[in-house]
């Protein structure tokens, strides 16, 4: 199975949720990408490293990447960090023929954004949300019981 996280810049809430992700689901395919090219070939922001740390979450050298049309193919989940991010997501893949692209805090049954901490200066409480979503998205999977 494999998860592409989505948000605007890929440098700090799709890479911690990416890293989050793997943590606790080694044997998943996950990777992040933005929606945007403000940051493209960035490294994850300092600030999501040092939450990342404190939550004792190892992470490697990030790139940030930009979603395309052809991930559709490749990716079985596209779980996107906000409204304006799935819309272009929606956009960049040409559509959602096969209901592959959710907003992550759906899966918590939600109807809300993970805030963008670029703008918010609050990791934790982004990392908290990302921990809810993607908990919940494993559970609706299986993964977790």
């Amino acid at each position: 199975m494999k998860i592409t996280f989505v948000c605007h810049g890929n440098i700090c809430r799709s890479p911690m949720a990416e890293f989050y992700l793997k943590s606790i689901a080694p044997e998943l395919d996950v990777n992040s990408r933005a929606t945007h090219t403000d940051e493209i070939g960035n490294d994850m922001f300092y600030a999501a490293k040092e939450k990342l740390k404190r939550e004792n979450i190892p992470f490697s050298h990030h790139k940030a990447t930009l979603l395309s049309a052809d991930d559709y193919d490749k990716t079985d989940y596209f779980l996107t960090m906000d409204a304006p991010n799935f819309t272009n997501a929606m956009i960049i893949l040409n559509g959602d023929p096969k209901n592959k692209v959710f907003r992550l805090l759906e899966f918590a049954n939600l109807d809300r954004d993970v805030l963008d901490p670029w703008y918010t200066g609050d990791f934790d409480r982004a990392f908290n949300d990302i921990k809810l979503g993607v908990d919940a998205f494993l559970k609706s999977i299986g993964y977790l019981k």
